[in-house]
């Protein structure tokens, strides 16, 4: 596939107590878990956007450290998007286990020339599960010196600059985007109790 991927591993896990990355989910790692996802679309490249090289880190996929100071995905996806060789970048979160080849594939066959996909549930962006052209690189950058961090903002930019285009999420891929932030989440989510996605309000 001629795409770029990046795994978003950047969050501080402040509410979960420990790195998110090495959570077990059904047996596996959620970094194992995302990163296969990822290694299904045979991507031109993957990236690792974190604070640090994880140790976790397979041989071929390339680390990118944040842009200091850290600003959350922000600085991350603004790190990324200049290094990739092709015109689009998937971005995926670490903590989203739910997530699937399918849908992704969806996503990546909505993709224009100099336009990425953005899913939204409601009036609510979900901008850690996106693809981004990678024109939009600038943008991202230059929202690191303005006063508002958010994706939410950032992303109506670029829907309004044509960067990105709006992709509505069904009713029954919904619960593909529930996240985990804290431990409960994960009984909640492998016992289906979770009805609305959780969503990492650090991030986003």
């Amino acid at each position: 596939m001629n795409i770029s991927a990046a795994l978003l591993a950047g969050g501080e896990s402040r509410r979960m107590g420990q790195d998110k990355a090495k959570l077990i989910f059904r047996g596996k790692l959620l970094w194992e878990i995302q990163l296969d996802l990822l290694l299904k679309l045979r991507p031109k490249e993957i990236f690792i956007s974190a604070r640090a090289d994880p140790p976790w880190r397979p041989a071929g996929v390339k680390f990118v450290p944040d842009r200091p100071p850290s600003r959350g995905p922000l600085s991350g996806l603004s790190a990324t998007l200049p290094r990739i060789r092709t015109d689009h970048l998937l971005a995926l979160a670490i903590d989203m286990p739910l997530m699937t080849e399918n849908y992704l594939r969806l996503l990546c066959s909505l993709i224009e020339p100099g336009r990425g996909v953005l899913p939204t549930i409601g009036d609510r962006a979900e901008p850690l599960v996106a693809i981004y052209p990678k024109g939009a690189g600038i943008d991202l950058i230059a929202a690191l010196s303005g006063p508002d961090f958010s994706l939410q903002s950032v992303t109506k930019k670029l829907i309004v600059v044509g960067r990105l285009r709006i992709v509505s999420v069904s009713k029954k891929h919904q619960k593909l985007f529930q996240n985990l932030n804290e431990r409960s989440d994960v009984h909640k989510m492998l016992n289906k109790k979770v009805r609305r996605p959780v969503r990492w309000a650090t991030l986003n």
